[in-house]
């Protein structure tokens, strides 16, 4: 696995017994226990876990993430305004914290989104001025980022802004401050209210559009200093998948900016494709979208393959599917697992990489000094050997003392 090195780290290990003497000539066995690399799915089920009530509801959807739990270390929290807020000063505050906290206990990050955006926007901002909008705006962005600080450290601070100001299917409060002040200042005010809140918080632009109007817009914000630590792509692909000559332009095109690269909502679909003369991907309304055994072979196939182009991209820090399970956004069959909670052929792909292909064991032997060399994914780890057992991270190449407990 040459072409994954990036991935890798090596440590020269020095293991030492509880006295303080080498582990000298000992069978040692290391296994990663975590990745750096950001495996992510959309996590709003476990919001509705803390908030549930009903027994049998809990059970099914602890069951389920259970399941998600098993395959990611990366979950995305929802905070769509009209949804958090839907009526002014009430909020989603205390069940997304509980959430957060909750993925945290289990060693997921998350990552909140989004903090502006013109879609499922709170109406009630409609009865303010433009000039109030944005005030609001930026206190609701200090509200939730000064909130959440050590929770949740990574944000989409604004979605899909090549669209914003010409977004006419309804009028919304967000589009209207858009207009009147433009993508870049827009975009920099936001991004300035989030860094202010949490100067340490990883912030990313996130968008739908991989054309070169993406590309303009992200050109225009860093030449006017807007401080962005990633670039979110969204992928969703019910109209069938991309494919390798796609998906290689889009990372080549993204990666001249120098920036790290999040593919931040990947959807690959297990039933018919969407038809292709569909513009926006909300116009396709069905009471029912099922999954076949074809389609699951082939969501299967795809995603293997995309995960593993972008797992070996040196620009890519996270990869977030959106749909954990079947029958969410739009009904589609874009999920892991069915509704019945049931595994499709596309978690069991996607586990074989993450946790197989992709995940480090190894029997080392220690030297007379208590020395072994370990090379492997980057990511946390157990070292394990009949005196005893430690943890350690292995993200640099470098010198590890390691005592056995």
């Amino acid at each position: 696995m040459n072409e994954l090195k990036h991935r890798k780290a090596s440590a020269r290990l020095r293991v030492l017994l509880l006295d303080g003497t080498p582990a000298a000539n000992r069978r040692v066995e290391a296994r990663q226990t975590s990745h750096r690399f950001l495996f992510g799915c959309g996590a709003f089920d476990a919001v509705a876990l803390m908030a549930v009530q009903d027994a049998r509801a809990r059970a099914f959807l602890g069951a389920r993430m259970e399941k998600w739990l098993a395959l990611f270390n990366y979950g995305t929290l929802p905070f769509y305004w009209g949804r958090y807020e839907p009526e002014e000063g009430h909020t989603a505050q205390e069940v997304t914290l509980a959430a957060a906290r909750w993925l945290a206990e289990r060693g997921v990050r998350t990552k909140g989104h989004p903090l502006c955006w013109h879609t499922v926007c709170a109406p009630w901002l409609m009865k303010y001025s433009n000039a109030e909008i944005l005030r609001r705006q930026l206190e609701r962005i200090h509200r939730e980022v000064t909130g959440f600080k050590g929770l949740i450290d990574m944000w989409d601070v604004i979605n899909e802004v090549v669209i914003m100001p010409e977004f006419d299917k309804y009028d919304n409060a967000v589009t209207r401050i858009c207009r009147e002040l433009g993508r870049v200042d827009l975009v920099k005010q936001v991004f300035d209210a989030a860094r202010e809140s949490n100067p340490g918080a990883t912030l990313l632009i996130n968008d739908f559009n991989t054309g070169p109007a993406y590309e303009r817009l992200l050109e225009d914000l860093l030449e006017a200093g807007v401080g962005i630590d990633a670039i979110g792509i969204q992928s969703h692909q019910h109209q069938g998948y991309w494919g390798l000559e796609k998906l290689n332009d889009v990372l080549e095109r993204f990666s001249r900016f120098g920036l790290p690269i999040h593919f931040t909502e990947n959807t690959l679909i297990s039933g018919e494709i969407m038809p292709a003369h569909i513009v926006d991907l909300n116009d396709w309304q069905v009471d029912s979208w099922p999954s076949t055994p074809e389609g699951e072979d082939r969501q299967a196939r795809e995603i293997a393959e995309m995960y593993s182009v972008l797992f070996a991209h040196p620009r890519v820090e996270a990869i977030t599917t959106w749909d954990f399970n079947d029958g969410c956004w739009l009904h589609a069959p874009s999920g892991f697992v069915h509704e019945d909670n049931t595994e499709k052929p596309a978690y069991y792909a996607l586990k074989e990489l993450i946790h197989g292909a992709w995940e480090t064991r190894q029997t080392l032997t220690t030297d007379a000094e208590g020395r072994a060399t370990l090379t492997g994914f980057m990511g946390g780890y157990e070292l394990t050997a009949d005196a005893g057992r430690a943890r350690f991270d292995l993200n640099a190449d470098g010198e590890q003392t390691l005592t056995l407990a």
